[in-house]
């Protein structure tokens, strides 16, 4: 099994929080220490933003089951006048599809107010069209509307050596066997790699998933090529969530809402937002809270079990 800096897949928050901590240097700079004020919900600062920005896992939903009262607080949001986004790095599926899911979990989100990962690595792609790119993603997903030429990796070797370059979307049926024959290749020929989503891994129901990030980190340490990722904590997922919104007021009126400290709260405030980060389930649940910030010097403006 890949490993990230010698640690192996982790199955508990503090593993997930200690794998970040391994990845360090390929994310944005912490801003600092800050007051840190913890909250029972959203509510209380209703009024202190304009735009609010929520992940998805883990706050909104842990797989395929809605977090109970995530879509009442959306409401509330939208009653008041808020302007209300949902920032995801899920990058396995295209972007009417990930607004079909939240549809049936009653979340209410439109293309016009949900922004994906995918979306943003999809930008940077139509702008350096022409290679013949190598795409991870689930068996099957569909890649309709990827830019062509391109094509699925699977367990054929000759896949990985005819690609230009590599695009990481979704690791659903990603293997250590396709990761060794991504790696060989890599290491025989250093070509470009994107990946759609950073994050190492994902909450789901009972367990946490190994997401594209963690084989990008992988790699990295196995081949030496330094990939580019287009999600949280990136700026190209914050620069379209803003353009989306139209907003360009204050930074300091949006707020981030997230359970990860090293994607949503260190991504947001490296933007100059405001980051919440909800400890109650996902990522972080059952963190010793001063514990992580101190260890991480990621300092969120709000702590809170649940939106």
């Amino acid at each position: 099994m890949a490993t990230v800096d010698g640690g192996g897949p982790p199955t508990t928050p503090a593993q997930v929080l200690a794998a970040y901590e391994r990845v360090r240097d390929q994310l944005p700079r912490a801003v600092g220490e800050r007051p840190l004020r913890p909250l029972p919900d959203l509510a209380p600062l209703t009024d202190a933003y304009d735009l609010f920005l929520f992940d998805a896992f883990g706050v909104l939903n842990l797989g395929e089951r809605a977090i109970p009262d995530a879509s009442a607080r959306l409401q509330a949001l939208r009653a008041a006048g808020k302007t209300v986004l949902m920032v995801s790095n899920a990058a396995s599926v295209p972007l009417p599809r990930l607004v079909a899911k939240y549809q049936r979990l009653g979340m209410g989100f439109t293309a016009e107010t949900l922004v994906s990962s995918r979306e943003a690595l999809l930008a940077h792609w139509h702008a350096h069209a022409g290679a013949r790119m190598g795409v991870m993603a689930p068996d099957d997903g569909p890649l309709d509307d990827l830019p062509t030429p391109h094509h699925r990796l699977l367990d054929d070797p000759a896949a990985y050596d005819a690609a230009e370059g590599f695009v990481l979307l979704g690791s659903d049926h990603w293997t250590p066997h396709r990761q060794a024959l991504l790696c060989d290749s890599l290491r025989r020929h250093p070509r470009p790699v994107w990946v759609g989503n950073p994050d190492l891994v994902a909450p789901r129901e009972d367990a946490f998933s190994l997401e594209p990030g963690w084989w990008a980190a992988d790699l990295q340490r196995a081949t030496g090529v330094v990939p580019k990722a287009f999600g949280k904590p990136h700026a190209a997922i914050f620069q379209l969530a803003l353009a989306k919104a139209g907003y360009r007021g204050d930074p300091r009126r949006v707020l981030m809402v997230g359970d990860t400290l090293h994607t949503d709260v260190l991504g947001a405030q490296a933007m100059g937002f405001d980051a919440a980060w909800v400890v109650g389930q996902g990522a972080s649940a059952g963190l010793d809270v001063m514990a992580a910030v101190r260890r991480t010097g990621i300092w969120p403006d709000y702590v809170l079990p649940h939106i």
